[in-house]
């Protein structure tokens, strides 16, 4: 017992003389989806900030150029790819070059999403749910599997751990008025992070979800200076303002660091408190 307590305090002071940096993410590879403007942005740009190498892919090669440039500028690996989510091939051929390139993937983040409002419920074409479901449930199935597979994978060889991330939305929890694929959708991946928590624990897989609330990014940008909005909506938010891409840049780090290394299955509500109400 005597050496073993011995033991017990030679670590312990051993660990005060160390630096404590649970939030370093020196040497660990993150891909962010849809990482090329609004909450993915803000995700990848905390991620290299805290020190990991990045990869996110987008379909727009001018913000594709422009987020290579202001992510660079934090002196990590950047790639930028071109990959639609929406497409299965596209993503599994996406995975498997970040793996190939960057040797390993530690945190993913399934962010990737559109909204295509309809005039109404009963109005809206067929055309715009599969649209919308595409994106925002087949691509973050295609995404999630293809690097839990990864992780499954590299554990077995014995190197278990990682973390996956998807972006919902408060429209799960309280609905969106004419938009209800997305609603849908944002709600469906919440069970679907659930299981993969539960899964691939086992391999030391960690599987989250955030739910942004009212943010400013292009998907709002038509709604962010119509005053009855900002009266009726905005004036809701106990913090009153917008959140910001860049008020998703704590969570990334956290779910993404060992910080965060006994936290799965959760569900992360940021919305300035517009959902208490």
């Amino acid at each position: 017992m005597a050496g073993t307590f011995d033991r017990r305090e030679q670590l312990y002071r051993s660990a005060l003389t160390m630096p404590y940096a649970p939030f370093d993410l020196t040497g660990k590879v993150a891909l962010v989806t849809g990482g090329n403007g609004g909450i993915g942005l803000g995700m990848a740009e905390a991620l290299a900030a805290a020190g990991a190498d990045i990869i996110i892919w987008g379909n727009k090669p001018d913000k594709n150029a422009a987020a290579l440039e202001r992510l660079q500028r934090h002196g990590t690996r950047v790639t930028v790819e071109r990959v639609d989510v929406a497409d299965e091939q596209a993503v599994e051929a996406g995975i498997a070059a970040a793996v190939r390139d960057a040797g390993r993937l530690d945190f993913v983040a399934a962010n990737a999403g559109m909204g295509l409002a309809a005039p109404s419920f009963d109005a809206m074409p067929t055309e715009t749910w599969r649209r919308v479901l595409a994106v925002n449930l087949d691509g973050v199935f295609w995404t999630l599997r293809a690097a839990a597979r990864h992780m499954r994978e590299r554990a077995e060889r014995g190197d278990a751990g990682g973390s996956l991330l998807v972006t919902s939305s408060t429209s799960a929890l309280h609905g969106a008025p004419r938009n209800q694929a997305y609603a849908a959708a944002k709600g469906a991946v919440l069970p679907m992070i659930r299981g993969i928590a539960v899964e691939y624990a086992r391999w030391g897989v960690r599987a989250n979800a955030v739910l942004p609330g009212w943010i400013t990014t292009d998907m709002t940008a038509r709604l962010q200076n119509q005053k009855r909005f900002e009266d009726k909506v905005i004036g809701r938010v106990p913090l009153r303002r917008w959140g910001e891409p860049e008020d998703f840049g704590g969570i990334a780090v956290y779910l993404a660091s060992d910080a965060s290394r006994f936290h799965t299955g959760d569900s992360f509500v940021i919305d300035g408190g517009y959902t208490i109400f």
